[in-house]
């Protein structure tokens, strides 16, 4: 019996413990922030997707609790759908948020539609192929299984080698690296106009710590996305790697959450 729920119990324990933090995060987010920067998009989507993944922890306590308590009467087959989807759409919206970065350095508002749209097309093209393979993944992952007997004790069936999830992990480490990369390239030519005038100080170290904060909030879910991808292609019954997928999960809502807040903090 404990070998059964030793799984359930990790997964818990990860989601809730992650779940907590997002928590702590969200009630830190209004108490200092103002009702302007409330009435801010980037402030709403921030809001949004920590609730989205603190949604994720909860499925993932009922789900899991359900077998740890009651192994041989699992939760209804739908529920499981609904908990992959909060698991494999977000990513697309966080990745989503992270562009609006790029909204403070060429706003819509003066910056001509063809250089809007030649900056955001690939994003765009890959989140609709993220999309796209995501809808199909989750449409074999309610077909598989007939029961949610069935469903819930074929789960590494499904994970496992699956050549749509691994796509969208991939696609997913490529949209990053856009993300991140054009917008490093524009705070760098920025940092080179504020060491040519006499602006320094305050200003230049801002940028520095901007450029950490976006270095790491694409170094770190890198990290996972490679760990998911290996784990998930040697590892049938990858415990682990599903816990990685969890944790990449709330680890790029953070990031997302300090790198675009922070950024946008001078605009506010």
């Amino acid at each position: 019996y404990i070998s059964s729920i030793q799984s359930s119990f990790d997964y818990i324990l990860a989601g809730t413990a992650l779940s907590a933090c997002l928590f702590t995060l969200l009630v830190t987010l209004f108490v200092f922030s103002t009702r302007e920067s409330r009435r801010h998009m980037v402030f709403q989507l921030n809001v949004f997707a920590i609730c989205l993944a603190m949604t994720l922890g909860v499925l993932i306590g009922l789900a899991c609790g359900k077998v740890i308590l009651d192994p041989f009467n699992p939760m209804w087959k739908g529920f499981y759908a609904i908990g992959v989807a909060f698991a494999v759409y977000p990513p697309i919206l966080y990745d989503s948020i992270l562009l609006t970065r790029l909204f403070a350095i060429y706003p819509p508002s003066t910056t001509p539609l063809v250089t809007l749209a030649k900056i955001f097309a690939f994003p765009f093209c890959v989140k609709c192929a993220r999309v796209v393979v995501v809808t199909l993944f989750l449409n074999d992952y309610i077909k598989y299984g007939f029961t949610a007997q069935s469903l819930a004790h074929q789960q590494d069936d499904i994970w496992y080698r699956n050549p749509k999830i691994t796509a969208e992990w991939v696609m997913q480490m490529l949209d990053n690296l856009y993300s991140v990369s054009f917008f490093l390239y524009n705070l760098r030519i920025r940092t080179s106009l504020v060491r040519r005038g006499e602006h320094l100080g305050g200003i230049s170290e801002r940028i520095r710590q901007v450029f950490y904060i976006s270095v790491a909030n694409f170094v770190f879910p890198l990290f996972f996305n490679v760990a998911q991808i290996i784990l998930d292609m040697t590892d049938r019954q990858s415990t682990a790697g599903a816990v990685v997928i969890v944790i990449n999960h709330y680890v790029t809502v953070i990031g997302v959450l300090c790198a675009t807040l922070w950024f946008s903090g001078s605009e506010w």
